[in-house]
């Protein structure tokens, strides 16, 4: 996981969404335990329990391979073993926890973000038995949810870092354009998260990087427009059409020119461009 750079104070922990989506799946699956880890270095760490009698599972490392967590880390796709004591497809290195925890049927769904494992979600019950169809699919679509999250998590990380190398914007066009670019990126990120804080704080994001642009925050000014309002003007900026804009933030193009009026009258302007450049003037965009 991403821990340094510019956004390394910005970025919501991964493992608060990795124990939200854990506890979802909980509710779904309808299995005696789930816990679940974070990958890194190649290393799963086990950190997240429900249902777990026992602190034997906590904290523990698994490295490649070993394991069912590691040699599900390892092949990135998803594996189960009916009786994990006396399965020969898995090495036996967490034989004590494991068992000490009464776990016998154990699923582990990876989180595949760029073609490698980031997380493992474990489903288990305490008897000899082949999981259900119902937790399988609710742990493939947590492993899903969980990747496009990241996913999302981890573009505004690289875009918020190549940022950071541009040159200050008032002194150099390109570096500006960059900036417009990084913000219209991030409003049209926010529409594509379910994490309710994770959308205010790209939106906050994207207000930071307006006010930036000339030193002055965004909210100093008396005209408030709305998150949407802002997206379509954001992308207005960039020199997009109606038609681009609505399937940039999956709308239609109808829902654009709602937005459009909407902010061009708060702004008392008659055209698009006005629209950007007093949006500008006011710190609403960069």
């Amino acid at each position: 996981m991403p821990v340094s750079g510019p956004s390394s104070l910005l970025r919501p922990r991964d493992g608060d969404a990795l124990r939200a989506e854990l506890r979802r799946t909980a509710a779904d699956a309808q299995v005696s335990v789930v816990f679940a880890g974070e990958v890194r270095e190649s290393h799963l760490q086990l950190s997240e329990f429900f249902g777990t009698r026992t602190n034997g599972l906590e904290g523990v490392i698994v490295p490649p391979k070993a394991g069912l967590g590691g040699l599900v880390v390892d092949r990135a796709r998803p594996l189960t073993v009916a009786d994990y004591g006396r399965s020969s497809s898995i090495t036996h290195h967490f034989d004590r926890p494991v068992l000490g925890e009464g776990l016998r049927s154990i699923l582990a769904v990876p989180v595949i973000v760029g073609g490698a494992a980031r997380a493992v979600l474990y489903g288990a019950i305490r008897e000899c038995a082949p999981l259900g169809d119902r937790a399988v699919g609710a742990f493939v679509q947590a492993a899903r949810r969980l990747s496009d999250e990241i996913a999302v998590r981890d573009e505004v990380d690289r875009r918020l870092a190549m940022l950071a190398r541009q040159s200050t914007p008032d002194r150099d066009p390109m570096a500006a354009a960059e900036v417009r670019e990084v913000h219209a990126e991030l409003r049209s990120l926010a529409q594509t998260v379910t994490d309710t804080g994770l959308k205010q704080q790209l939106r906050a994001l994207s207000d930071r990087l307006a006010g930036a642009c000339d030193g002055t925050p965004a909210s100093t000014t008396a005209i408030v427009l709305s998150p949407r309002e802002t997206d379509v003007l954001s992308h207005v900026a960039l020199g997009c059409t109606n038609v681009e804009i609505a399937q940039r933030l999956s709308v239609t193009p109808e829902t654009v020119k709602s937005y459009l009026r909407s902010a061009m009258g708060k702004l008392d302007v008659h055209t698009r461009h006005e629209a950007v450049v007093v949006a500008r003037r006011l710190s609403l965009l960069p």
